[in-house]
């Protein structure tokens, strides 16, 4: 098993580990001299890591997507950890267990799956029926859809994270539609395809990326594609469901700016669009806060999905002890006690009376005004 985890490391520390590659930058120093910028990755999180030295024998034994055994330490840069490479290499196929460097859901993707098709079963619509069981029938598309990831990187974006998405919007879709009066059938029928183009768009057999297709079309437009091409076995589906099942695909980003084709123009597909946006937001601030690398503080780094930092509730509530090494107000130990005002601040260690000194008695001696009758 591998050890450590990217979320067990520990400033201060010299460690051995294994890690995925996700970039590689050969940068150059002010000195012209060759470094190594690199962000390494597992199943529990991602750590910046830099080479400053010995980089001409290392830079073209790895690239990217590869995975490499590391020798270094850690230190805390900008509130962040950040490893010192001293030596690494490229590992071997046999050596890697895959499950140890890409995060996954939680649940069992078996287990998600039969939720997914019990759901889509239990549509009364014969048509909706039709078409989403002869879509996930499809043997390439039914082992992707269980397997894909949500989003390269802003929610979701682990193994199984799609599937995990999908059935979370299923839940909410039972509870608002019921509230909105909207077709149920249909809110859950744009909730199964509405991604689906994410299985074709993003590579995820090493780190997370976009594939050719996925460059070149996008997600909302392969998705369509997917439908049409399902359609074609199912002559008598009505026309104008046909019209409907398109326009939330192609309108589930809810915005134009946002990559959707078209706005939202009817309830289900309004409620689609905002149940998506809330479901996926929430996912990114949940991962935000868990994955936070930052040392001190209880804010996380600043999100650009999210246009937020956010707050590390149980950091806020229950402030950790300080860690090791950090400033603490030792000088005031031994001084004693100063009278204070009830509910007063306690006074500042620079103002605290410290004991004498042979020098402060003969300094004070010196300024002490003569006594009467005494000679000054």
């Amino acid at each position: 098993m591998k050890s450590p985890y990217v979320n067990e490391l520990e400033p201060s520390k010299v460690i051995t580990g294994s890690f995925l590659v996700h970039s590689k930058e050969i940068r150059q120093k002010r000195t012209g001299e060759l470094y190594l910028s690199l962000l390494l990755g597992d199943r529990t999180g991602d750590l910046d890591a830099k080479m400053w030295d010995n980089v001409a024998e290392v830079v073209e034994t790895f690239e990217r997507d590869d995975f490499v055994k590391v020798k270094g330490l850690i230190q805390v840069f900008h509130n962040r950890p950040q490893l010192t490479i001293h030596k690494i290499r490229r590992m071997e196929e046999g050596e890697i267990e895959f499950a140890d460097y890409f995060p996954s859901s939680k649940r069992d993707p078996q287990e998600m799956w039969i939720e997914l098709r019990a759901v889509v079963n239990s549509i009364g619509n014969p048509h909706l029926r039709a078409l989403l069981n002869a879509m996930l029938d499809d043997e390439d598309i039914g082992r992707r859809y269980r397997l894909a990831p949500a989003a390269k990187q802003i929610h979701h974006a682990f193994l199984g994270g799609l599937i995990e998405h999908v059935l979370s919007l299923c839940a909410l879709a039972r509870i608002t539609a019921a509230h909105y009066r909207a077709d149920l059938d249909l809110l859950l029928a744009g909730v199964v395809l509405h991604d689906i183009g994410k299985i074709y768009e993003l590579n995820y057999e090493r780190g997370f990326s976009y594939s050719p297709e996925g460059q070149l079309i996008g997600h909302i437009n392969i998705g369509v594609r997917m439908v049409g091409d399902k359609l074609r076995a199912l002559p008598d589906f009505p026309p104008t469901l046909r019209t409907l099942v398109e326009h939330m695909v192609l309108s589930h980003h809810g915005h134009l700016e946002f990559g959707s084709p078209k706005l939202p123009q009817f309830p289900e597909a309004l409620l689609l669009h905002y149940l998506d946006d809330m479901d996926s937001k929430m996912e990114a601030m949940r991962a935000l806060i868990e994955n936070d690398r930052q040392v001190e503080g209880c804010f996380t780094t600043f999100n650009p999905a999210l246009e937020r930092p956010a707050l590390k509730m149980d950091r806020f509530l229950n402030p950790p002890p300080p860690r090791a090494g950090a400033p603490a107000a030792a000088e005031s130990e031994a001084a004693p006690e100063t009278p204070s005002k009830p509910d007063a601040p306690p006074a500042h260690p620079a103002f605290v009376p410290k004991p004498d000194s042979p020098f402060a008695a003969k300094l004070r001696q010196a300024v002490q005004p003569a006594a009467p009758g005494q000679e000054k």
